[in-house]
């Protein structure tokens, strides 16, 4: 499936992740974003992998385990919609989720590796959806969204963040 959604297939607050995203073609786009990721964390040193550039703010550990979350969760919420859920589906607090995780005791490898699972197991359920199932409308977090917003948001949410590693933390 190709074509940008419209912006009837998401909620507003999501086009700051959406507009992120040029491509038509998503799939090569979230594909090519695992090796994107390795290719910035690979100059992180060790010790400046639990870096904060400000008190109360992740470090880059944290950073990568809330792109996992988020992976997940809208991941999730793609199939469910693409199945034909007719249930909202719950959102989710990030700041909540880095709380309880256990992100800054996991090697950044680590975490880019189950990132590269989480990422590849999302884009063979989406190779496999038919034309209807990307268009099939859902609502997640009280909101309706479209399957290939989901899958365009998912996107546009590791570039911002990738650009928050860039400028925030140094790694541009």
């Amino acid at each position: 499936m190709t074509g940008q959604p419209l912006e009837s297939e998401y909620a507003p607050y999501y086009h700051a992740y959406i507009s992120q995203v040029s491509e038509d073609d998503i799939l090569p786009v979230l594909r090519s974003q695992t090796d994107a990721l390795d290719v910035l964390l690979g100059r992180v040193t060790p010790e400046r992998e639990t870096y904060r550039y400000a008190e109360g703010k992740w470090s880059v550990r944290e950073m990568i385990g809330h792109l996992i979350d988020g992976e997940r969760v809208f991941g999730y919420r793609a199939f469910c919609i693409a199945r034909g859920e007719t249930q909202n589906l719950p959102g989710f607090e990030q700041n909540d989720y880095i709380l309880t995780a256990p992100y800054d005791r996991i090697e950044l490898e680590d975490l880019l590796s189950e990132f590269r699972l989480v990422r590849l197991s999302n884009i063979a359920m989406f190779r496999t959806l038919d034309e209807g199932a990307w268009v099939r409308i859902g609502t997640a977090n009280g909101n309706q969204v479209s399957v290939r917003a989901v899958a365009f948001i998912m996107a546009g949410h590791v570039r911002h963040h990738m650009g928050g590693l860039r400028e925030r933390y140094g790694l541009g």
